[in-house]
């Protein structure tokens, strides 16, 4: 079955459209084009900022002229995450979706439901004229996802609205008040090499098969972070069995769990045997450790070619102490809210190679004094190694308002429409509201969608009963402000 025949077809048909084009974070030209494209032929005004967010315009249909307006508000950009087997081109290849029972997921990546279904329903709102609604403001942020930029870089007088409904949440029937703050963290370090003894043999190290995850909503699940265990496995044997690194390559997006860690090592011919036995106890310790979260952990040791170079001892030992140290995951839970993730970091990518270390990190948190604390643990961890620590990107997080007319307006809402309360809650990620809302002052926000489970990562998928039911409460909701 094509997901063009799924309900409400205008909003699949959309999402179709937009999955066709690649848009992944940075390269968004072409996905804005079509959104402008799009308003052009439906008559409809639009205006775009220095940054690339583009504003379409609706005006309000009879009756709901002297309405607040509102603001629509999502993300044109998806995390491109692939199976290491998957032969994909972000920037050239269209998404393949598939059905699998309930869930539309994709062929082996990521399937952009994080925030292309937000941007298909948008289109699907601006194109109906049958609809009830108040005059809209359409708002598309570029490159949210590699650290909110589109949003960053908002202009200062490009929204008119008093409202707005942000349509980057993941689970329907929930509706957000607050979302965490966040920074970014980059680790650079020169190392020493030296020549690899010529009694020492060659090893590729695979770990594979983690499911990784976006590092604020599945940070809560505890998930195996790739670049924590492989550091584990090779402190452990470079005191067992002098192994040596070569080269360390782990992760690869800030904002995703690590899935898979590769490093090229040598170890003495003496030891192989010991060593080789390790690698077998260290995958089926793994599995044991992680049974709960974790299904398929693979840790292989393939033999090859004697690396040229290793990493002095001296300036092994500072790497690894460092990555055994370092903060990563969940530091504090949160007491206003039961099972909220406070504080967490997530290291995120590691690359060890031609006398550089380069280390990635974001550290989230709902309060301002967690993230700098946190920020700061990182950073001592690592000048106290010989690393150069910078920090960017950083953002404070959405304090949630409990008496937001809009937040009574949509649950009552939700009652009328479902019959039951829906869920209040904050997230432990980075949604554009607290940016958008330090930009302009007084903006009464909310943040709703469908169902997604693991994005940004290949098992991404979205359930397609609640993409129908978050539509419709959008658009019972427009009706009612």
């Amino acid at each position: 079955m094509d997901i063009r025949n799924l309900e409400p077809k205008e909003l699949w048909n959309q999402f179709a459209n937009i999955c066709a084009i690649p848009h992944p974070s940075g390269h968004e030209e072409a996905i804005c084009n079509y959104i402008i494209d799009f308003a052009e032929k439906n008559s409809l005004k639009w205006r775009k900022d220095l940054t690339g967010n583009i504003v379409v315009c609706k005006p309000a249909t009879a009756g709901k002229e002297k309405s607040p307006v509102v603001i629509l508000q999502s993300h044109v950009d998806m995390v491109p995450q692939k199976n290491s087997d998957k032969d994909f081109d972000f920037t050239k290849d269209p998404i393949q979706t598939i059905i699998e029972g309930e869930w539309v997921t994709a062929d082996g990546t990521t399937l952009g439901a994080d925030n292309g279904i937000g941007v298909a329903t948008m289109m699907a709102v601006l194109g109906n004229k049958a609809i009830e609604h108040p005059a809209l403001e359409c708002l598309f942020t570029v490159e949210e996802e590699t650290g909110l930029v589109g949003a960053n870089g908002l202009a200062n007088d490009i929204l008119k609205g008093e409202l707005l409904i942000n349509l980057d949440s993941e689970d329907e029937g929930e509706l957000y008040v607050g979302c965490a703050g966040a920074v970014n963290t980059t680790v650079a370090m020169e190392y020493k090499e030296k020549r690899t003894d010529s009694e020492y043999i060659g090893y590729n190290l695979e770990l594979r098969g983690l499911k990784g995850g976006h590092s604020g909503i599945q940070v809560v699940m505890q998930r195996a972070n790739a670049n924590k265990m492989l550091t584990r496995f090779i402190r452990e044997q470079a005191e067992q069995n002098d192994l040596r690194i070569s080269t360390f390559s782990g992760g690869t997006l800030r904002n995703a769990i690590p899935r898979e860690a590769n490093a090229t090592v040598a170890v003495p011919q003496e030891n192989v045997a010991a060593f080789e036995a390790s690698v077998v106890k260290f995958e089926q310790t793994a599995i044991y450790e992680n049974e709960a979260q974790e299904n398929a952990i693979s840790f292989k040791a393939i033999q090859i070619a004697r690396p040229e170079k290793v990493l002095s001892r001296k300036y092994q030992l500072r790497i690894i102490d460092a990555l055994t140290a370092s903060p990563n995951g969940i530091f504090r839970m949160s007491d206003a809210m039961p099972g909220l993730v406070e504080t967490s970091t997530n290291l995120a990518r590691v690359g060890i190679e031609n006398g550089q270390l380069e280390a990635l990190y974001m550290t989230r948190c709902m309060v301002d004094y967690g993230r700098i604390e946190l920020k700061k643990m990182v950073r001592a961890v690592w000048e106290l190694a010989g690393a150069t620590v910078t920090e960017e990107g950083e953002y404070n997080g959405w304090a949630p308002n409990m008496e937001s007319k809009l937040l009574q307006t949509m649950t009552d809402a939700y009652k009328d429409l479902y019959g039951k309360t829906p869920e209040i809650k904050a997230i432990h990620a980075g949604l554009e509201c607290g940016i958008i809302g330090a930009k302009y002052q007084g903006l009464d926000m909310i943040s709703i969608g469908p169902t997604m489970q693991f994005p940004h990562s290949p098992d991404e998928r979205v359930n397609i009963e609640t993409v129908k039911k978050f539509h419709d409460f959008l658009i019972f909701s427009l009706a009612k402000l």
